[in-house]
C-alpha cells in the first residue's frame, strides 16, 4: 500500500510541478514538503489538506472491515 507521501510525489510529478512550486502554491515550507514526500514527517491535517487541494486530491477516511 502506497503512503500519502508517495501519492503526493506521484501526483506532483504527473502534473510536472517541482517541489518548490508546490511548496509556494500550497503555502507549505519546502523542507516540510520534502519530508512529507519522503515519509519523514507527520503533517497536520491542515498542512496535508493544503497540499492535497493544490494537487486536486482529496483525503478520505473509512472504517476497517471487521472479521466478525
Amino acid at each position: 500500500m502506497a503512503t500519502i507521501g508517495t501519492h503526493i510525489k506521484q501526483r506532483r510529478k504527473l502534473l510536472k510541478v517541482t517541489q518548490r512550486q508546490l511548496a509556494d502554491l500550497s503555502g507549505v515550507g519546502i523542507n516540510t514538503l520534502t519530508k512529507i514526500e519522503k515519509d519523514q514527517a507527520n503533517p497536520t491535517l491542515e498542512i496535508l489538506q493544503r497540499i492535497l487541494d493544490t494537487l486536486g486530491l482529496e483525503l478520505s477516511v473509512s472504517l476497517k472491515k471487521s472479521n466478525e
